[in-house]
């Protein structure tokens, strides 16, 4: 791999490349090349064969990529062949149902464990998953093997929620409340604000709406 930082937008299109590569290998090809691989998705192949080169070399003249040899190296790559093991911490709607999602298992993410306040939610299980009290969370997290947090709370706790995962030693937050969140430079923390998403789309019907006049 080369030495050179690697942008998290270059690592987002590899989670892409991997999901295309996995459906590929699901319908039994051997191989493909960064041009079929790009028509088939609608990905770029000049993108496709950049991206990859920040890494290594892939591809064999004439034949293209291997789809399981690729598949593996990226997997690799993503640190996905490595089990990780996932806390939540808020068991409210939201947090309930990410304990579910098949995503996760899809790729080799365990939801471990849940944390509240509420006192009739600790103690109950969730979809085989046990909610604990919020307050143990570094005893809970360092027993359990947790190695990504999801911030899963109101947004006046957030900030204080993040620094508690902070302070167990965990790098990797995903945070879905909908604020701005303050980490240091050594914590990878990922944001995901559906509203944000959806006031785009807002803007994009009212300019849709207005035929691009103001």
């Amino acid at each position: 791999m080369k030495s050179e930082k690697i942008s998290e937008l270059t690592t987002n299109r590899l989670s892409i490349y991997l999901r295309c590569l996995n459906e590929l290998a699901a319908e039994g090809s051997k191989t493909v090349s960064s041009d079929n691989l790009a028509k088939r998705f609608h990905l770029n192949s000049a993108q496709i064969r950049k991206d990859l080169a920040c890494f290594g070399e892939f591809g064999v003249r004439g034949v293209g990529y291997y789809v399981e040899d690729l598949r593996q190296q990226l997997t690799k790559i993503l640190g996905l062949d490595h089990h990780h093991r996932v806390g939540i911490i808020g068991a409210g709607r939201l947090g309930t149902a990410l304990t579910d999602y098949y995503g996760f298992r899809q790729t080799n993410f365990e939801v471990a464990a849940l944390f509240d306040a509420d006192r009739e939610k600790i103690g109950t299980v969730v979809s085989d998953v046990k909610i604990y009290d919020v307050r143990d969370f570094a005893k809970i997290a360092d027993r359990q093997g947790i190695d990504v947090a999801v911030i899963a709370v109101p947004a006046e706790y957030a900030q204080r929620v993040l620094e508690m995962i902070v302070a167990s030693g965990i790098k990797a937050v995903m945070n879905f409340a909908p604020t701005p969140l303050l980490a240091d430079e050594e914590i990878k923390l990922k944001t995901i604000d559906l509203t944000i998403s959806l006031e785009s789309l807002s803007y994009f019907l009212a300019g849709s709406g207005k035929n691009g006049k103001e």
